[in-house]
C-alpha cells in the first residue's frame, strides 16, 4: 500500500447497520455495543474485498483502508457486484440489514476510539509487509482486540514479533470468494490467547461461518495440500501430458474436484498462488512446492487469473 493524502470517503454499499451513527467520516456506536462495533479491513484486494462483502452483508459495518492511489474507488464497485452476485445465489441471509461501509485511505483515518471489533489484516502474501503494516496498526489498538493476518500460506508466529502482544495475534484463510464459500481455516499461534481466540470464532459465527482450528504451520492445511497439487496439474500441462481442460476434467469427473485445480487456480490468482508457493518452498525445502515455470510465465505475464481476465481460460471480463 502507497501512501496518498485525500480524506476519507464513504461508500453507499447498503444502509447503515442498526444502532451506528455516522460522526467525523467514521462509522461509531453510540453505546459501542460488540455488534454495532466495525470491521477493520486493511487492504481493498480481492481477499479484502471479500471479506468486507461478506461482513457488510452479514450487518457488521466495515471500516476497508487502502492506500494505495485509485484503489477504494474500484474495491466499491467489487463490493457492490459480489452483493449483488451473493444475493442472486442465495448465499446471503435475508434477516439481516446490510453493513456501513466507509472508506480511508491511511489507518491513521481509522476512528480507532470507537473499539473495532477485530483488525483483520488482508494485503499481499508477503511476511514482511504483513509484519510492517500490523506493526504499524497494534499501538492504536485495544489490547485485547483481535488483530487477525489473513493469509494462505505465512506462519503467524513469523508476524508475532513486530505487534508485541502475539496473544492478540492469530490468522484466518478465507477462501475466494469469500461470501459464497461456508467454512474458513482459522489459525492458533503458538502464542495465541484463548481470549483473541474465542473473540474470532464469534465474529466469525456472526458471518455465519463454519470455523476449523488449526495449529501453525508454512500453508496450514488447505494450502499445503492444494498449492502443490495445482502446481503438479501445471506441470502436467507444461510438460504435454494433457491440455489444461483435460486436466480439469478428470479431476472433476474421476476425483471429484468441484472446478478443477487449474480454474481453482484461476479463482485463486496465479500471482497469489505463486507467491504462497514461494512461502511454502522456502520454509519447508519441499521441491513440489518449487513454483514451474508455466506458473511463473502466467505471473510474468500479467496472466494472473480471473481477476485479469486471463489465466489458465480467458474471462469475459476481469473480476
Amino acid at each position: 500500500m502507497a501512501a496518498r493524502p485525500p480524506p476519507p470517503g464513504r461508500s453507499a454499499a447498503g444502509p447503515p447497520a442498526h444502532g451506528s451513527e455516522r460522526s467525523g467520516g467514521h462509522v461509531t456506536s453510540a453505546a459501542h455495543e460488540p455488534q454495532d462495533r466495525a470491521l477493520v479491513v486493511l487492504g481493498a484486494g480481492v481477499m479484502g474485498v471479500g471479506i468486507t462483502t461478506l461482513a457488510l452483508a452479514h450487518g457488521v459495518p466495515v471500516t476497508l483502508v487502502d492506500t494505495a492511489e485509485g484503489v477504494l474507488p474500484v474495491a466499491r464497485g467489487r463490493i457492490r457486484e459480489g452483493l449483488r452476485m451473493a444475493q442472486m445465489m442465495g448465499a446471503l441471509p435475508k434477516d439481516v440489514t446490510t453493513g456501513e461501509l466507509t472508506e480511508v485511505t491511511a489507518p491513521a483515518e481509522v476512528d480507532w476510539a470507537a473499539g473495532p471489533a477485530a483488525v483483520i489484516e488482508a494485503i499481499t502474501e508477503d511476511a514482511e509487509l504483513k509484519a510492517k503494516v500490523l506493526a504499524e496498526v497494534a499501538p492504536a489498538v485495544t489490547p485485547g482486540t483481535p488483530l487477525i493476518s489473513n493469509t494462505s500460506s505465512i506462519p503467524i508466529d513469523e508476524l508475532a514479533g513486530a505487534i508485541g502482544r502475539p496473544e492478540d495475534l492469530l490468522g484466518t484463510h478465507f477462501m475466494n470468494p469469500s461470501y459464497l464459500i461456508p467454512t474458513v481455516e482459522l489459525i492458533r499461534g503458538p502464542r495465541t490467547g484463548e481470549a483473541a481466540l474465542s473473540a474470532t470464532r464469534e465474529l466469525l459465527d456472526r458471518l455465519r461461518r463454519k470455523v476449523i482450528v488449526v495449529n501453525d504451520a508454512p500453508g496450514f492445511v488447505t494450502s499445503r495440500v492444494l498449492h502443490p497439487m495445482i502446481n503438479d496439474a501445471a506441470r502436467v500441462v507444461e510438460e504435454g501430458t494433457a491440455s489444461v481442460e483435460d486436466v480439469d476434467a478428470l479431476m472433476r469427473g474421476c476425483l471429484g474436484h468441484p472446478t478443477g485445480p487449474l480454474r481453482t487456480a484461476d479463482l485463486i490468482g496465479i500471482d497469489n498462488l505463486v507467491d504462497s508457493l514461494w512461502v511454502l518452498y522456502r520454509r519447508t525445502g519441499d521441491e513440489g512446492c518449487r513454483p514451474c515455470e508455466l506458473l511463473l510465465s502466467k505471473v510474468r505475464d500479467g496472466h494472473h487469473g480471473r481477476k485479469s481476465g486471463r489465466g489458465f481460460y480467458t474471462y469475459e471480463r476481469a473480476m
